[in-house]
């Protein structure tokens, strides 16, 4: 058994994917914008994930824009079968590299098509769509419009499933009166808890939650309790934040991004790092400070 296959696997759409997979965004330039400054390590990162056992791969046509799809193109493709590429749609980067909102009918359909042309394929295996109502955080507002029109691209079999991104409890549940949706991706880690009760609730109903950020937001004195805990587990602290979302629930996919080989190593390795009781409750105490 590959160390990644320690952490199990779990249900995305209609397949069954490691826990552990990779978040290709940082393989872009500097904020996301434009190529990256080494290529050809950006095209060994995403080799080598695939050769350490990683079969879903989260990307999106507007990292670069394009950049990261046009990687994985050149790195992965003709794709093993195995292979889950998830992407993500909702938003548009313009020659400042500002985020801007592209949510139209019209504008969903040209990003799925960018995303197929980019990634060399004639169907996307999941779309994520990126709730862009407040570009930092998950909002109140209907989000029935776009997911109708991704529902008619699903129909169109341009889509086989769709998922959705910084969203509140509100609009999960108005998205699965629309259509299924295959996953729930939002931030979330030790310090940023909110989901909580979310990810309990898509747990029971098999629907799987997708956080990044794992490490994001936190103080100087938590960042101390977290080393602390890495210390005594012989683990980095990223490892160990792994390692907790990877215990919080088996519903949990993770999608840890890198542009380094090793530091991809050591993020899978996390699968291997089983957290103790007393782990656990410290590590739970920091999002209390």
């Amino acid at each position: 058994m590959s160390s990644i296959d320690q952490a199990g696997t779990y249900r995305l759409g209609d397949r069954q994917v490691r826990r552990l997979g990779y978040g290709a965004m940082q393989l872009a330039g500097p904020g996301v914008f434009g190529p990256p400054k080494n290529p050809a390590a950006a095209l060994a990162v995403l080799r080598e994930a695939l050769a350490l056992g990683v079969d879903h791969i989260d990307t999106s046509d507007f990292y670069g824009p394009h950049v990261t799809n046009q990687l994985i193109r050149e790195a992965l493709h003709p794709y093993p079968e195995t292979l889950t590429i998830v992407t993500k749609i909702g938003a548009r980067r313009d020659a400042q590299a500002n985020w801007l909102l592209a949510d139209t009918a019209q504008e969903l359909e040209q990003a799925v098509h960018d995303n197929l042309r980019n990634l060399g394929i004639d169907v996307l295996d999941v779309v994520n769509f990126r709730s862009m109502i407040d570009v930092h955080g998950p909002a109140e507002g209907s989000l029935e419009a776009p997911l109708t029109a991704l529902a008619e691209l699903k129909e169109r079999g341009l889509i086989r499933h769709v998922g959705i991104s910084n969203v509140t409890v509100t609009q999960v549940e108005e998205a699965r009166r629309i259509l299924p949706i295959a996953c729930v991706q939002n931030m979330y880690n030790l310090v940023h808890r909110g989901d909580d009760a979310m990810i309990d609730a898509l747990a029971r109903d098999g629907i799987a939650y997708v956080p990044f950020f794992p490490l994001g937001g936190f103080s100087p004195l938590q960042s101390d309790a977290l080393s602390q805990v890495a210390e005594e587990c012989g683990a980095t602290p990223m490892q160990v934040a792994i390692a907790w979302l990877l215990q919080r629930s088996p519903n949990i996919l993770l999608i840890p991004g890198t542009s380094s080989v090793t530091h991809l190593r050591k993020n899978l390795a996390a699968a291997d790092l089983r957290l103790t009781e007393d782990a656990l409750a410290a590590l739970d105490n920091i999002g209390k400070v």
